[in-house]
């Protein structure tokens, strides 16, 4: 036990003190009010009714140089952040370079110090704050926090009890709290302590903080709000969370229930717009909080049993300080983490499933896999579900260059906490990005509009053509997925259930190279006959360059320039749907229509662009776009936000600093040619097809040509048995979609191979 709590407060009445100020700082005064303190003196000293200095008399016991670190850490924090208003010591007439004076009560000396008077109120009740009030709090802390972080002093490194980073040494304390209940309450939350938060501290992030920002060290305003923060008393080097508990412990004291957590996340928001926490921080709030109210209560009562404090002030706060733990306890640990935002615990697989089904009704499309994957993290290429078994992703494009890539997240927060707002506001980020995506095209795509989803941009494409060509027929492959607006489901046959299209679609199918089929050029010649028998000219033609919901094809390029040729010749526009082939996915260029040589009138993107994050886009030329102008308006709210664009101008930067495309074409060759080498050994590999990161296994009866849907589906979930996730696609169903994030690299080519060589090896007669 330090010696500062151990050692008996000073004794100066009021009158002493007025005249203390006056003899060691040259202050006339004339009356003081004392302003009580736990183990030291504190008084408003007065001239004439008006206060002119708070005079602090330390403990005997307390260490000079300890005294010196507090002045010295008030003064920093007056120069990094002057505006929250701080308590200044003074110096010693005489002694410039020194805030304290030596005083006897004849028995002991004690050092005196001087502080200016700040404005407001002090010891404003903690249930009287209002939401406002709460939020400024937090912030208020974390600016505190913020502004001491580059302070630094040798005698920060100390043990005081108050820190809740010492909370297992209170146990030997525990025999001198009265009430058994009430023991037993203190003894669980320093054994959470010791069993969850200890072996974590040295992993949180620390620094010398205040130790003891609460109601009794602060001064208000009216509305509640901090004007001014006093007693630097129990600052040490210790973590974040330190002040954090300090502080929830006293603003939310004596509420209850719900209430208490409604004000503790208040309390949170305002800290985090200060300072964000790391998931680990926000995960032990609860047990760190308990800590604290358990000191409360630990503490006080030892020192009454000690007679070092007046009994009725020293536990004035500890039923509060039960009732916080007891609200805790009430919901148990893992539901106070999820009440202040921390992790949640995930619901058992299979009644979330049930609950899935029951919320989002029998139209969603089913889950992936015969056993379906719950999900609780991902990085790079690699998806970890909520038993904390990894799977290597080789079917996500969404997650473009990589679940969780650190540059898109750090984009993404860095904008989000700065502004985020509509594109009828001047933003840099979405012009930033319009211009760089108009940069990667061929000079005639000079317009980007900016929308959310790879959905909405096939569709407003299709809007686009309609308008310009003042026509309403279109063309796409005849098992393609453009998105889920009614606009652009009528252009994806992957969703004609009952296998029928609108009258004003018409579908061809490309050339089948595996079966001998070159029906590529006729088929699309009779799609156009057949459209225009029913009496649609055709105002656009949709193409995903590698056929991804097709089967995944490598497409000859002479063949996808004689269709565009042909295309135009009937008066149609060409839309690039690059949402899956696009952000470099053939490792040859970024866009995956330029092997092609063509120039489509539109390009469109979808979620890959942002990594994830809803952003999409429109490239098309501007004598196309004019062609609305004066008949529609053409505006998405959050199309283009500042976030989503920083979001996508991030994963274009990926590519280009992590030469995306040289990996992509070398892993991709890699890949492709171990999936030759396979399929020699196994008959059900009836074809290996791709470009880049995108491949397309197809599973057929052995001997034959025949798709084999059952085998493909079987092989599917076999692999995600064994820790590999693939999609099927086609329109048999028979063909392994590889399509990873483009973290994907050649060492993880080994992993999938081998988890697929084994799969196949245990089909049944195999």
């Amino acid at each position: 036990m330090e010696k500062i709590l151990q050692a008996s407060r000073p004794r100066l009445s009021p009158s002493d003190a007025a005249a203390l100020l006056g003899e060691l700082f040259g202050v006339a005064a004339d009356d003081a009010r004392d302003l009580g303190s736990e183990r030291d003196q504190a008084f408003l000293v007065l001239s004439a009714g008006s206060p002119v200095s708070v005079l602090k008399v330390s403990n005997p016991a307390e260490d000079p140089e300890v005294l010196d670190m507090e002045a010295a850490a008030a003064l920093h924090v007056h120069r990094m952040d002057p505006a929250l208003g701080v308590a200044l010591p003074w110096a010693v007439p005489g002694a410039p370079d020194t805030c304290r004076a030596a005083w006897s009560d004849g028995e002991n000396v004690c050092w005196v110090r001087a502080y200016d008077v700040l404005p407001g109120q002090g010891r404003v009740s903690a249930t009287t704050l209002d939401d406002r009030a709460l939020r400024a709090w937090g912030s208020t802390s974390a600016r505190l926090g913020r502004a001491l972080r580059g302070f630094t002093h040798p005698k920060a490194h100390r043990t005081m009890l108050w820190d809740v980073q010492h909370t297992a040494r209170t146990r030997e304390l525990l025999g001198h709290i009265p009430d058994a209940d009430r023991r037993a309450t203190v003894e669980r939350v320093i054994d959470r302590f010791e069993e969850v938060v200890a072996p974590a501290w040295p992993r949180l992030r620390a620094q010398v903080v205040h130790c003891d920002f609460t109601v009794d060290n602060a001064l208000t305003a009216a509305d509640g709000t901090v004007t001014g923060i006093v007693d630097f008393g129990d600052m040490s080097h210790a973590t974040l969370l330190t002040d954090l508990a300090s502080l929830l412990e006293s603003l939310v004291s004596g509420r209850s229930g719900a209430e208490m957590f409604r004000a503790a996340r208040l309390v949170l928001d305002g800290y985090e717009q200060v300072t964000p926490l790391e998931p680990e921080e926000v995960d032990l709030i609860a047990e760190v909080w308990a800590a604290r109210a358990a000191l409360n209560i630990v503490i006080s009562e030892w020192r009454v049993a000690q007679g070092l404090e007046d009994p009725v002030f020293a536990r004035r706060y500890n039923d509060p300080a039960a009732a916080t733990i007891a609200s805790l306890e009430a919901v148990g640990w893992d539901e106070a983490r999820r009440r202040l935002g921390g992790r949640r615990v995930e619901a058992p697989t299979a009644g979330l499933a049930r609950r899935r089904d029951a919320v989002f009704g029998p139209a969603a499309e089913p889950l992936s896999y015969r056993e379906p994957l719950h999900v609780a993290s991902a990085q790079g290429v690699w998806i970890t579900d909520i038993a904390g078994r990894r799977y290597l992703d080789c079917y996500n494009n969404v997650p473009c260059v990589g679940h969780a890539h650190p540059r898109v997240t750090a984009a993404i927060s860095r904008q989000v906490r700065r502004i985020n707002t509509h594109t009828r506001y001047l933003s840099e980020p979405a012009v930033e990005l319009a211009e760089r995506l108009v940069a990667s095209c061929p000079p005639g795509l000079d317009t980007v509009l900016l929308v959310n989803s790879g959905s909405e941009a096939n569709d407003l494409a299709w809007r686009l053509a309609r308008a310009a060509t003042g026509r309403d027929g279109a063309l796409c492959t005849d098992f393609a997925y453009h998105g889920l607006t009614e606009a652009v489901a009528a252009v994806s046959p992957e969703v004609w259930l009952d296998g029928r299209g609108p009258d004003h679609v018409e579908t061809w199918t490309p050339p089948d190279p595996y079966r001998g089929t070159a029906l590529g050029e006729e088929s699309f010649e009779a799609a156009l006959e057949r459209l225009g028998a029913r009496g649609h000219e055709p105002a656009a033609v949709y193409l995903d360059p590698l056929l991804t919901s097709d089967g995944v094809a490598d497409l000859d390029p002479a063949y996808v320039r004689a269709l565009h040729r042909r295309a135009k010749a009937a008066g149609a526009l060409w839309i690039a749907d690059e949402v899956q082939s696009g952000h470099g996915r053939t490792g040859e260029t970024l866009w995956a229509f330029s092997r092609f040589g063509i120039e489509p009138d539109f390009v469109t993107l979808g979620k890959p662009m942002g990594n994830g994050h809803p952003v999409a886009a429109v490239i098309t030329r501007s004598d196309i776009v004019r062609a609305t102008v004066g008949q529609t308006l053409i505006f998405s709210t959050f199309g283009g936000n500042p976030v989503a664009a920083a979001a996508a101008l991030a994963v274009l930067d990926v590519i280009d600093d992590e030469r995306v495309l040289d990996r992509v074409r070398h892993t991709g060759e890699t890949l492709r040619a171990a999936l030759r080498e396979l399929a020699g050994r196994h008959p059900a590999i009836g074809d290996v097809r791709g470009v880049g990161l995108a491949a397309g296994v197809e599973i057929v009866h052995p001997g034959g040509t025949r798709p084999d849907r059952a085998t493909a589906v079987t092989v599917r979930d076999g692999l995600r048995d064994r820790g590999v996730l693939v999609g099927t696609t086609g329109r048999a169903g028979n063909v392994l979609k590889i399509r990873p994030p483009l973290a994907f690299t050649d060492r993880e080519v080994p992993v999938f191979i081998d988890a697929l060589d084994a799969t196949l090896a245990a089909q049944p007669g195999r």
